[in-house]
């Protein structure tokens, strides 16, 4: 196993060639072989990343890549919505660079970003399964606000929706 040096970890927020199709393959390959989703849930990811690269404007939106060795190891992004509201997404993290405060990091950034944007809120869609995802998001000051049942990526999953107002 890889030895990870958090010293030698650079985050970036220039999207370059390869970063879209890459995430969208980190979610595949990651919810699929921890959680048992299908290419449905790929699709999914890839109509969101399509969106953020074509609706980017750098005052409403943002993309946070953390690499190690220029390979792209955890990701968050944020969304401007209607109004000043934003969507928290694509947050990622492999799984041999977790617990080393890099979630929180990127939690931190983004918020920053959110509250510097002058948005009011901020919410983010996740699947219940993913608890340590969710301790984080409550931790940051995000609540539960609705739950929805789905069944299109490989097996029945809880979707909830969690809000965050900053002002």
């Amino acid at each position: 196993m890889k030895t990870i040096n958090p010293d030698q970890l650079k985050i970036r927020t220039e999207i370059q060639r390869g970063d879209l199709g890459y995430l969208t393959y980190l979610h595949g390959k990651l919810y699929g072989a921890e959680y048992g989703y299908n290419v449905v849930y790929e699709k999914y990811v890839a109509q969101g990343v399509a969106e953020l690269l074509e609706n980017y404007d750098a005052k409403k939106d943002h993309i946070w890549l953390i690499e190690d060795n220029e390979e792209i190891v955890g990701a968050i992004a944020i969304m401007g919505r209607s109004g000043k509201v934003a969507q928290l997404r694509y947050f990622l993290l492999l799984s041999q660079y977790r617990g080393l405060g890099l979630g929180k990091k990127l939690m931190q950034l983004a918020l920053d970003f959110c509250k510097e944007a002058g948005y009011h809120s901020v919410y983010l869609w996740t699947a219940t399964e993913l608890e340590a995802a969710a301790h984080l998001y409550q931790k940051f000051g995000f609540t539960k606000t609705k739950e929805v049942k789905t069944f299109g990526w490989g097996k029945e999953v809880i979707e909830a929706c969690y809000d965050l107002m900053l002002k």
